[in-house]
């Protein structure tokens, strides 16, 4: 399992994702799940991935392939709006999930991979798009500012709190690591190193893909800071009060003995006979 969050904001785009796959409590390997592509001088694209590895990692190879050998097909050099981009990836992976399928079939292994694709052509609004494994997708919005993939849950409740487009990129920065950190904690399939890529919108090149590692003072800095503050908050909150004025009483819950033998009687009670 893996998590990766991408957010469109006001100023660019925040991407950040885990580097944990693993096949098995016995096999944990990492792999980065950011990908970046500048085919033109007039573009840039960053794919996050969750899902099959294999598939993930052939889709990858497909849009490199068509990105150094144009046969005038689309490609990431050559589409002219994001959402044909994301149509674009889209169909690739399809098309590898169909292909490997009798063989996903037959040994009972997920081939299906999910893709977060976001960046800026010239001329075009920056954007962020989640490519479902069926090849539709959705975009992000104002009031949805931001998209994840992999192993969500966890990292929601801050995003849902926090997340604005009119955050700055530094501030979006330090969300998707205090998400990841979070999904971390309460999933171990989803570990550091943490990468996290900054776009500033209208540049065509990132301004930052840093990389965190469990030991990194940053993030055990943020860690202990975010923990402190919500126990801090959460020792600040209103005292709980018998609001209603009743006196507390206590509930009888029933056992599985008493239910056995409330039903034992029920069984041995005469038959009302009806004529």
């Amino acid at each position: 399992m893996t998590y990766c969050v991408g957010l469109s904001l006001e100023d660019g785009l925040v991407f950040a994702s885990d580097s944990r796959t693993n096949a098995g409590v016995d096999y944990v390997t990492t792999y980065s799940k950011m990908h970046l592509f500048t085919p033109a001088d007039d573009r840039l694209f960053v794919i996050l991935s969750a899902g099959n590895l294999a598939t993930t990692q052939e889709v990858i190879n497909h849009i490199q392939r068509d990105i150094d050998y144009p046969t005038g097909e689309p490609s990431l050099a050559n589409v002219k709006y994001l959402f044909e981009a994301a149509e674009y990836v889209g169909k690739i992976s399809q098309q590898v999930q169909q292909e490997h399928s009798h063989a996903f079939s037959k040994s009972g292994v997920s081939g299906k991979t999910t893709l977060l694709i976001g960046g800026q052509i010239a001329g075009q609004p920056h954007g962020l798009i989640m490519i479902y494994p069926e090849g539709n997708y959705i975009s992000s919005s104002p009031q949805t500012p931001y998209l994840q993939i992999g192993e969500s849950k966890y990292g929601k409740p801050a995003l849902d709190r926090i997340a604005d487009p009119a955050l700055q990129l530094h501030e979006g920065a330090r969300l998707t690591l205090v998400s990841l950190d979070a999904t971390t904690r309460s999933n171990i399939t989803v570990g550091p190193p943490f990468e996290v890529a900054i776009y500033p919108k209208d540049t065509m090149k990132l301004s930052c893909r840093c990389s965190f590692d469990q030991s990194d003072p940053y993030l055990i800095q943020l860690r202990e800071a975010w923990n402190s503050g919500i126990n801090n908050v959460f020792s600040t909150l209103p005292t709980f009060e018998n609001s209603n004025g009743l006196a507390q009483q206590s509930i009888d819950f029933p056992t599985k003995q008493g239910q056995a033998q409330a039903q034992a009687e029920q069984m041995t009670k005469p038959q009302r006979q009806i004529t």
